[in-house]
């Protein structure tokens, strides 16, 4: 009986991956009407994602809500998809409200902005 201890408390599989095509199609969707990726390039409803992955939050020049302001962390893979999940339970006082729920959906867009440098 012991022997299957592991199997019962083995961690769940990692969302399925999509192709990197697929990331830059949701980011399409979803994003572009409020962010752009274009280095040097911005929008007024939200700030610029090329470079995200490693910065700080509420860095640069865009007008951040207080909240993100007084965040003081920085943009990895975990951070965004914690944020994309839910902004306002990462970030209460956030002026973004629409996340993305799918899993999977979040890595491929989370995958895509990581491959836009600045």
């Amino acid at each position: 009986m012991a022997s299957f201890v592991p199997l019962l408390t083995a961690a769940s599989p990692a969302p399925a991956a999509m192709a990197p095509a697929e990331g830059s199609a949701l980011y399409r969707q979803r994003c572009i009407g409020c962010h752009s990726v274009e280095a040097g390039r911005n929008n007024p409803a939200g700030p610029n994602l090329a470079g995200i992955v490693g910065r700080q939050a509420a860095a640069g020049e865009f007008g951040y809500s207080p909240a993100l302001r007084k965040s003081k962390f920085t943009w990895t893979r975990a951070k965004l998809d914690e944020f994309l999940a839910g902004p306002s339970s990462l970030v209460p006082g956030t002026r973004m409200v629409i996340g993305v729920s799918n899993a999977v959906e979040r890595k491929a867009i989370i995958d895509y902005l990581a491959s836009c440098k600045s």
